[in-house]
């Protein structure tokens, strides 16, 4: 049996979704969309007001503690990708996920806090050559997951979608 025969098996047995539960799942989905419409939206004028106020320079007093416990994160967020991986447990997608968005962070702050430093060329080098294509493997490596999963609902969800138009709206 091929893999798209096993997959329609799968998908032929997959119970049809009740109209109440693909209901909740669009009224979910709008609600979260307009969440973060509305936070995007409002994001914009307070990255101005930083833009246009914030001093040039400031002196920080916790600085290894912030240093040190961000890179401490990142290990726990590392390990953790890692210990899930091993386990073959699907709450690797977000741990993988999440540790590509601290290394994105990580790279951004070092080289962006280096600048005028002598320091700037390692941190440039760092973020190049070892930050950043980490953090793009693991979401690649994420997106294949991703589309690996069997979403028994999402073609029943589709088909509700087309047959409703307007309600997500």
């Amino acid at each position: 049996m091929s893999n798209a025969q096993a997959g329609n098996r799968i998908r032929a047995a997959a119970p049809a979704p009740d109209s109440d539960l693909l209901e909740r799942v669009r009224r979910h989905r709008r609600q979260t969309l307009e969440l973060l419409t509305v936070c995007a939206v409002a994001l914009v004028p307070w990255t101005v007001l930083l833009a246009v106020t914030l001093p040039s320079g400031y002196r920080v007093h916790h600085w290894r503690v912030t240093w040190v416990g961000f890179d401490v994160l990142l290990v726990v967020a590392m390990a953790s990708t890692a210990l899930l991986g091993w386990l073959r447990h699907r709450a690797v997608i977000v741990s993988a996920l999440a540790t590509a968005v601290l290394l994105i962070c990580d790279s951004w702050f070092d080289v962006s806090l280096a600048f005028g430093t002598s320091e700037i060329w390692l941190s440039a080098a760092l973020a190049v050559f070892a930050e950043l294509p980490l953090a793009l493997y693991l979401i690649r490596r994420v997106m294949g997951m991703i589309s690996l999963a069997q979403w028994p609902y999402a073609k029943a969800v589709e088909c509700s979608d087309e047959q409703a138009p307007g309600l997500d709206a």
